[in-house]
């Protein structure tokens, strides 16, 4: 008995922190504190600014060795291209508007390891789990931006140019950071304490802030919407796509910190860049919408039953 609180302490510990700051944001949106206005432009800072410098003064502070762990990278890519595949099987079997199929494979295969995913791991393993997470983070999520045009063109019969694609790839705030902080990291560079303590005071900025905005922007009233289609891509990202992450990172031979950091960041919700990028592309907002709302609230509640699962079985 004393063990299993020991292990239910420790997931709510990671998970309990993310539930209270986003319920506090519902709140303060509900007394009108967070303003619509005030969610977009945090927003902003937060992809822009805020998280860019966060991954960057990480990676820069440790040593290149520690950071590149392309095994786990490679494992982590091959996996999204599988669990891509099979959700774009299930969606052209039991999704029946052609146009939604885009949003919900997208809905079921990316993740929020940005705001949600680093929160996870820094709660879990410190400053360990951020540096784990770093580099993992950028990589995949380039292969996330390709892979959600891929099926949102394909299923909305629209087309985006590779040119554009790789623009966006190049000037996204998030690679800048990380391919800023690789030469430093790699060179061990000391960075003046000027450039050290300006980044960190937008790195500590990073996660209630990015978390508020994410509570205040959730929309439960639109989940009587599109039930079906809903519940099938936060099933998807809730379930499957975890457990093909922790099983296949086992198999692979993934133990401790790494297959904590691979559970972390698959069970975490579906982003929130997916309806932005659903929204500009003319497909269902409203399906996006939804999906983002029940896998952020649900994700609480499996990603803490994962933990106790993989810390019952001594994987964590």
């Amino acid at each position: 008995m004393t063990e299993f609180l020991r292990i239910l302490e420790f997931s709510f510990s990671v998970t309990g922190p993310i539930f209270v700051i986003l319920v506090l944001g519902v709140w303060l949106r509900r007394r009108g504190m967070l303003t619509d206005a005030f969610v977009e432009a945090g927003s902003r800072l937060v992809f822009n600014v805020a998280l860019p410098a966060l991954l960057f003064i990480s990676i820069s502070k440790t040593h290149f060795e520690a950071a590149a762990n392309f095994s786990l990278v490679a494992f982590g890519a091959v996996a999204t291209l599988f669990t891509f595949l099979i959700l774009e099987w299930i969606a052209s079997r039991w999704v029946d508007e052609a146009s939604d199929r885009g949003v919900v494979v997208q809905g079921g295969f990316r993740s929020n390891m940005g705001i949600v995913g680093l929160a996870y791991c820094i709660n879990a393993y410190g400053e360990k789990g951020l540096v784990a997470a770093s580099l993992y983070l950028g990589l995949i999520t380039i292969l996330f931006n390709v892979l959600a045009v891929i099926t949102l063109s394909r299923s909305l019969h629209t087309d985006r140019s590779m040119k554009g694609l790789l623009k966006g790839i190049v000037t996204n705030p998030l690679i800048i950071g990380i391919v800023a902080a690789l030469p430093v990291s790699a060179m061990e560079w000391q960075l003046p304490a000027l450039v050290i303590q300006s980044g960190q005071y937008f790195a500590n900025l990073t996660l209630p802030l990015a978390l508020l905005c994410t509570g205040a922007s959730l929309n439960f009233a639109r989940l009587k919407l599109e039930r079906h289609s809903t519940l099938l891509a936060s099933i998807a990202k809730l379930v499957f796509v975890p457990l093909v992450f922790v099983l296949g990172g086992y198999l692979a031979g993934f133990r401790d910190i790494d297959l904590g950091v691979l559970l972390l960041l698959s069970s975490t919700p579906t982003a929130a860049a997916s309806y932005v990028m659903v929204r500009a592309m003319g497909g269902n907002a409203v399906l996006a919408a939804n999906i983002i709302a029940l896998t952020t609230v649900a994700s609480i509640f499996t990603t803490s039953l994962g933990i106790m699962a993989l810390r019952a079985a001594g994987l964590m």
